[in-house]
């Protein structure tokens, strides 16, 4: 029987762990630099920018984990992937017809979360069906 879902290899936790401990940091460090009041304008917008440095390294090292997989680990992935995807265009356009009759806004910090917790559904759907 072949797995679809292996351990998560150390290599790939610490690329990732990494990423996300600057991440973490930067993103203290830029809340605390923009309520100083002494950037405005562009400076503000760059500086409310900089937690998006280390989500670069983070995608990379998500990217790096993809090509580490083998084939069956890819497709269950690429499903999954797939699925996420649909699902969140479909809650989002969904939402934004409501968003036109009179319902609240969402910030779009809303979208990431959803497609996380629908590409693991989707995961678990793929690799159910590749036992």
């Amino acid at each position: 029987m072949m797995k679809c879902f292996s351990p998560i290899p150390r290599r790939y936790l610490i690329e990732l762990g990494a990423a996300m401990l600057v991440y973490a940091l930067v993103l203290c460090l830029s809340i605390f630099l923009l309520k100083t009041g002494y950037f405005d304008g562009p400076s503000a917008t760059l500086v409310a920018l900089l937690p998006t440095l280390p989500c670069i390294a983070a995608c990379w090292a998500v990217l790096r984990q993809f090509r580490r997989l083998d084939e069956l680990q890819m497709r269950v992935q690429l499903e999954a992937l797939g699925f996420a995807f649909a699902g969140t265009a479909l809650l989002s356009f969904s939402y934004g017809f409501l968003e036109g009759v009179g319902w609240r806004p969402l910030s779009m910090f809303t979208v990431w979360p959803v497609m996380a917790v629908l590409w693991v559904v989707g995961g678990v759907i793929a690799a159910r069906r590749y036992r």
